[in-house]
């Protein structure tokens, strides 16, 4: 939500106040690498190791004495210096002679009584009130300031010309301090001020008002007075003071301050200016004393806008009611302001009334303010904040008879809601509504008006907007901070929604269509917010990511994770969390969809590689070792009984028997075959394994059948495993006839392997080539072993 509107009067209350501030501003900081803060020090005089690129410094409220060329002169810079609350008695304005960029002098609450005068520079602002000069201190070179905007005297006489160097000058601001100033009795002087915007004359704070000098501005626009004093008896020299200062067309805002009157003496000071030019009457720290009783007032054609009463203290305790409010209830003018007092009521006006703005903040009204009140026709911003307001649906009728009425403040009170069970009703012209700081629950939703635009619901008790709410079509803002809503409100009801402040509540999952839902919205203020980074957030951020930060206020400052622990403070940009993890079908999809082609990858290789067949010889082998591990060892120790064991297929047993083997036999080299050495009863696998270890070589007759010779392949198996098992070479591969290698089935990949890595000897069809073949096959048995035999295990 925006800001509240401002009531319209407070821009009056500060007229003069922007004068000031217009006409004298200075730029600069604390933290400004060229200010140097030196108040409240102790010191007794300006420090030597000041910088010398000071532009301001400050040296209030210390016990500096003295002022001299040589605390100044290195100070070439200087723009802004302070040496209000000090104890310089004398000043020679020569000093700043070094000072030529020097503007801002506040050397006010000294003790000076003369100033020397100097070609000054060009000051802008000068302060030399709340001194103790006798006379103006006013030199003819202040002539030459024409920057000069504000100028602050003390004096305890006044002269009509004093003012005379400076006629020509058009000040913004003068501060005149009479706090002193003091004239005999049946005496009247007078003090002429050509050309002023503002003019601010000070008091003794405690005695009683009795200066009767003349004042006359030409061109005044705003004037205060400070420290006024007054009783019946007095009554009338404030006012005769008054007729001067008040006399020119030109002044609008009149403002008192600290200001102490009886009753009757305040209802007179209302009468004289009733008819006068001013537009703007504020009042300030008034206090009312003796008696309040009911006085006649007129009420005339009047210019007056505004009247502004703010911290009324009323030291009259028995009085009648109706003879205070009545006065402020009757009034012809637009704006009325009367706040921090203890007004317990207000009246309602008699007659259709002219008021369009009323501001009581921080009173004492109950509920039954302006109860059946018809006269406030006009009426368009109404201000109740902190009163003793407790039931909406009371305030709800109060603005039933308000047709005009726009703007509604009853925020800090401690208004409730869902008292009645009947519906709110709601004047329908209210377009603005502030019902923050109060305990207002979701019932306040069902109470409210039908009309509203603007609606501010902050620091309630607020946990959630339900959803059978009344549709706010026109709602345009919306503030429901620093309640206890867990979740941002859709726009469901609020098809209007265009601000959101939301931030500094318990939303911890915010619904992840909520930007789809309010496409009007233009600020969103969700910050500070105890949010769950979890997979509940992750749509959420991903939608937030593609709002503009211009939307988006405190984006990403205030946006941070609360839980889990370990993204406590971690802001929301940089939480990401993955789709898989936060799916659980789609994870449960994604490992079924994994495991299956793993599944089917293993299937295929399986298929491929024979893995079973392979799985039955690491079986089969490992039965085998673990027998032989029951064999004693000196079984175990004996020599190799053959020289070669030769394995092939049945279809190349004649090359075998009518080749091979004769031609071994002959070079003497005992020969394991299958058909003659195997042990009956033993099983195919154990008697390979046994023949294979008792051979030094294992002879394999390479051809198309042994390839399809499943024996055979066990024996190059078991024959290819003891070579790696026992470390030696002792393969032999004779290629009877040419293997195609894409007829190799490819559980067969170690035949394949051997055939690329090993050498082999191939049987030569000429019989020319053929000794060449033999004397290859002696070269592989060159270990002349010693061979025993035992009849038990070898058969002859």
């Amino acid at each position: 939500m925006t800001k509240d509107k401002e009531p319209i009067v407070k821009s009056f209350h500060f007229v003069c106040l922007m004068i000031i501030i217009v006409g004298t501003r200075i730029q600069f900081s604390d933290g400004n690498e060229f200010a140097v803060d030196k108040s409240k020090r102790g010191l007794i005089h300006v420090p030597k190791d000041l910088p010398l690129k000071t532009k301001v410094l400050d040296m209030s409220q210390n016990y500096i004495a003295e002022l001299q060329v040589s605390d100044m002169s290195f100070l070439s810079e200087l723009t802004v210096l302070r040496l209000s609350h000090n104890r310089i008695q004398l000043l020679d304005l020569s000093v700043f002679k070094f000072n030529q960029d020097l503007e801002y002098l506040d050397l006010s609450h000294n003790q000076l009584q003369k100033i020397s005068c100097h070609p000054t520079v060009s000051f802008r602002h000068l302060d030399l009130s709340f001194n103790d000069f006798k006379a103006l201190p006013i030199c003819k070179e202040f002539g030459n300031l024409s920057q000069l905007n504000f100028l602050g005297l003390s004096a305890m006489k006044l002269q009509k010309l004093d003012l005379l160097p400076i006629a020509h000058l058009h000040l913004s601001y003068i501060l005149l301090d009479l706090r002193n100033y003091y004239i005999k009795e049946n005496e009247t002087e007078s003090l002429q001020i050509l050309n002023a915007k503002t003019l601010h004359l000070v008091f003794h704070p405690t005695s009683l008002f009795a200066i009767q000098v003349n004042i006359s501005v030409n061109t005044l626009g705003c004037l205060q007075l400070t420290n006024i004093k007054l009783n019946d008896d007095n009554c009338q020299v404030f006012i005769k003071f008054l007729s001067e200062l008040t006399r020119g067309p030109t002044l609008l805002n009149f403002t008192l301050n600290h200001i102490e009157t009886t009753w009757k003496c305040l209802v007179r000071v209302f009468q004289f200016l009733w008819p006068k030019p001013v537009e703007y009457l504020n009042i300030y720290n008034l206090t009312i004393i003796e008696s309040i009783r009911e006085e006649d007032f007129t009420y005339s054609k009047t210019t007056l806008k505004a009247l502004t009463i703010e911290h009324i203290t009323n030291q009259v305790f028995l009085f009648s009611q109706t003879a205070l409010y009545t006065v402020f209830s009757e009034m012809n003018i637009m704006m009325l302001t009367i706040s921090d007092t203890p007004f317990i009521h207000m009246l309602c006006p008699h007659a259709p009334s002219t008021f369009k703005f009323l501001n009581f903040t921080q009173n004492v009204f109950t509920d039954s303010i302006f109860e059946k009140c018809s006269t406030l026709v006009k009426l368009e911003t109404l201000i109740l904040q902190k009163n003793g307001l407790k039931d909406l649906f009371k305030v709800g009728l109060m603005t039933k008879d308000m047709p005009s009425l726009e703007i509604l403040d009853v925020s800090w009170n401690s208004l409730e809601s869902g008292r009645h069970k009947e519906n709110c009703t709601w004047v329908e012209s209210i377009v603005v509504l502030n019902l923050s700081s109060n305990m207002l629950t979701d019932s306040v939703f069902r109470c409210l008006p039908p009309r509203i635009k603007v609606l501010d619901l902050h620091s309630n008790k607020i946990k959630s907007i339900p959803k059978q709410v009344v549709k706010l079509e026109a709602l345009q803002e919306l503030n429901v901070a620093f309640n206890s809503l867990t979740d941002l409100p859709g726009c469901g009801s609020f098809s209007s929604l265009s601000v959101l402040i939301i931030d500094h509540n318990s939303v911890s999952h915010p619904s992840a269509d909520f930007f789809q839902s309010c496409q009007k919205m233009r600020s969103i203020k969700a910050g500070d917010n105890p949010f769950q980074c979890t997979c509940e957030l992750r749509e959420f951020v991903k939608n937030i990511d593609q709002v503009s930060s211009e939307v988006l206020e405190g984006w990403p400052d205030s946006y941070k994770c609360d839980y889990p622990e370990s993204y406590r403070g971690s802001p929301l940009k940089d939480f990401h969390m993955s789709e898989l993890s936060c799916n659980i079908t789609l994870l449960i999809v994604t490992i079924g969809a994994t495991m299956l082609v793993l599944a089917v990858t293993v299937t295929s290789l399986c298929i491929y590689l024979d893995l079973p067949w392979y799985l039955r010889m690491v079986c089969q082998w490992t039965q085998t070792r673990r027998r032989a591990r029951n064999i004693p060892l000196e079984e175990l120790q004996r020599n190799l009984q053959f020289h070669a064991f030769i394995s092939y297929s049945e279809h190349d047993s004649a090359w075998v028997k009518s080749e091979l083997v004769p031609y071994l036999e002959k070079e003497d080299i005992q020969i394991c075959l299958h058909e003659r050495n195997f042990v009956p009863g033993k099983s195919i696998v154990e008697n390979i394994i046994n023949c294979i270890e008792k051979s030094y070589k294992s002879i394999f007759v390479l051809s198309p059948n042994f390839v399809q010779s499943e024996w055979c392949h066990y024996e190059l198996y078991f024959a290819h495993h003891n070579l790696f098992h026992e470390g030696s070479n002792n393969l032999i591969l004779i290629l009877l006839e040419p293997i195609p290698q894409n007829s190799i089935p490819n559980k067969y990949h170690k035949l394949k392997a051997l055939m690329m890595q090993r050498t082999y000897l191939q049987w030569p069809k000429e019989k020319s080539k053929r000794g060449l073949f033999w004397a290859n096959i002696r070269a592989a048995f060159n270990m002349k072993l010693t061979l025993v035999t035992e009849n038990n295990d070898v058969k002859s």
